[in-house]
């Protein structure tokens, strides 16, 4: 229940702190002293639209804070516990505007996004206004109304849960089977080019090694005649002794000389190491010309390779034979999940087929419950109106078929006929003080059925008068001994119930709110009877529309 409401700096209340009973609290005040003010500060801190139009001309803020008794609400304490929020018998809502138009949300003083917010007051505070009736025409509305009488949650969570799990399946299957689609429209593409691939029996450094071979193959001549020169030098063909031999020669004189010059031994080592590696270098030239190939044949073929390799390369825009062997195992990696996907597509189908059957088990469970629920809710209603004095109401419930959705299939109407005739959509034919009436007939139902802690009615009385007022006014009264109502009327006889009566008044453009002591209530209730001039007949009636006498 709502304990107390703070507001700060909030359009034309500069600063309010009120607390509320349990029960039926009855508010009342002249129009334009600010009952509206008042509801809207209230769904602010609820988590209503912010902006900079609300706040007032005492400050770069307005603040409205609002405490709330929790105790024993297990559905407000799963919300608490999922978002990291204290857990206390107290819930405090604060919600502080700046005049730029943000808002900031705070719950037990902690920070929270305004959807935790939004979520937890929908958990506190029901609040019809004025214009709610409209609501009757949203099929959701009239749904959940029918919901909460047939006890629906567990079989409603049910049901979203099954058709989250059928959707989820129909995507992958949708994905899956567009991928299959598109191999297949690429399979005989793909398999030519990994074809023509892997008929190339790539492999990664080979480019770099023919490019080698063709600079030597295409410059064979020359080479060839380089290297015999060098052979000729290092190794003579004639009667001439090898350039080793001579060295040899040279060193034996160079060891004979070191008798007499012992440094001279040193330069025969260095000339034998020299004499050691020009035969290493003979040798390796010698092989290298005897191995050298003047094959116009072997330049035709390697030049064809790298025409291949080049050709695949450009075809396939990389740079590379590694690149290109990348390319031929993705293909034959696209050729073999197109058989895979194949079999992943079937096994979607399958997934699919039980998600929708488990779908239509969920529906058909809500549907039944709804229809067998129906006429009972449908009883109830006109039991209500009766008693709110329309004697010959006809009210019923109407579920036709509709689109699959997570809610369902059903599509839920509700038919009325003030007249006892056959009954027609109810958005259709009934005045705006049947739908007040039916509203409240509606409220009063949903507050049996659903654990709402609040109930905010703004003036749910518009177009009731007389008797029917009265009767309105006890079912009001009914519903506060099972919960807190806050009624704002213009009605005496409603004004008239409950035990707490609230008066808004506006002072110098300052609206304010304080609790009214018996005398002043039969002065308020004396005024919603007469007007601005109170007649002892208007006192005398409050009195008795209060029970009480004040002589």
């Amino acid at each position: 229940m709502l304990r107390s409401l703070h507001v700060g700096n909030y359009v034309l209340i500069d600063s309010l702190e009120i607390g509320f009973p349990e029960g039926l609290v009855i508010i009342t005040g002249q129009t334009g002293a600010g009952k509206s003010i008042l509801l809207g500060a209230l769904e602010l801190v609820l988590g209503g639209k912010a902006d900079a139009s609300l706040v007032g001309s005492h400050g770069e803020t307005c603040v409205v804070e609002a405490e709330f008794g929790v105790d024993g609400y297990a559905a407000l304490q799963e919300v608490l516990v999922r978002n990291d929020l204290e857990e206390t018998g107290t819930l405090t809502i604060r919600r502080v505007v700046n005049r730029s138009g943000r808002s900031r949300s705070f719950v037990n003083d902690e920070p929270v996004p305004l959807p935790v917010l939004q979520e937890l007051s929908q958990l506190l505070v029901d609040i019809h206004s004025q214009h709610q009736t409209l609501r009757l025409a949203d099929p959701s509305f009239r749904m959940s109304l029918l919901d909460h009488y047939a006890g629906n949650g567990d079989r409603l969570a049910a049901c979203r849960v099954a058709w989250a799990a059928l959707q989820e399946a129909r995507k992958a299957l949708s994905e899956a089977t567009r991928r299959l689609d598109s191999l297949k429209a690429e399979k005989d593409y793909n398999e030519a080019l990994f074809r023509k691939l892997d008929e190339a029996r790539l492999r990664d450094g080979e480019l770099e090694e023919l490019e080698a071979e063709q600079k030597q193959l295409a410059h064979a001549e020359e080479l060839k005649e380089y290297l015999n020169a060098s052979e000729e030098i290092l190794v003579p063909s004639d009667d001439r002794a090898p350039l080793t031999a001579q060295l040899k020669e040279a060193g034996k004189q160079l060891s004979r000389a070191a008798r007499f010059i012992p440094a001279l031994e040193s330069l025969g080592e260095r000339l034998e190491s020299a004499r050691l590696e020009l035969e290493d270098i003979a040798e390796e030239v010698s092989e290298t010309n005897g191995k050298l190939d003047v094959s116009p044949e072997r330049l035709e073929q390697v030049e064809d390779r790298m025409s291949l390799l080049y050709d695949l390369m450009k075809k396939h825009g990389v740079a590379t034979v590694a690149e290109l062997i990348a390319v031929r195992d993705r293909l034959s990696r696209d050729i073999t999940d197109s058989t895979a996907l194949e079999e992943k597509v079937e096994e979607l189908r399958k997934e699919v087929d039980a998600a929708a059957k488990a779908y239509d088990r969920a529906a058909k469970a809500l549907g039944d419950s709804r229809r067998k629920a129906s006429e009972g809710f449908g009883a109830a209603i006109v039991d209500s109106l009766a008693f709110l004095e329309l004697d010959h109401a006809v009210f019923s419930v109407e579920i036709a078929d509709a689109a699959e959705g997570p809610a369902g299939r059903d599509a839920v109407r509700f038919l009325f006929s003030s007249t006892g005739k056959a009954p027609q959509d109810l958005a259709k034919v009934a005045s705006g003080g049947e739908l007040s009436r039916i509203m409240l007939s509606l409220k009063a139902m949903m507050a049996r059925y659903t654990a709402m802690p609040t109930l905010v009615f703004d003036e749910i009385d518009t177009g009731v008068s007389g008797s029917a007022a009265d009767r309105m006014g006890q079912l009001i009264c009914r519903m506060g001994g099972d919960m807190q109502v806050l009624a704002i009327t213009h009605l005496p006889q409603v004004a008239a119930k409950g035990q707490a009566h609230y008066l808004v008044t506006k002072t110098d453009d300052v609206t304010s709110i304080r609790p009214l002591a018996p005398a002043e209530r039969v002065q308020e209730i004396a005024r919603l009877l007469s007007g601005s001039v109170i007649s002892d007949a208007a006192v005398a009636n409050a009195e008795a529309l209060l029970g009480i006498s004040l002589f």
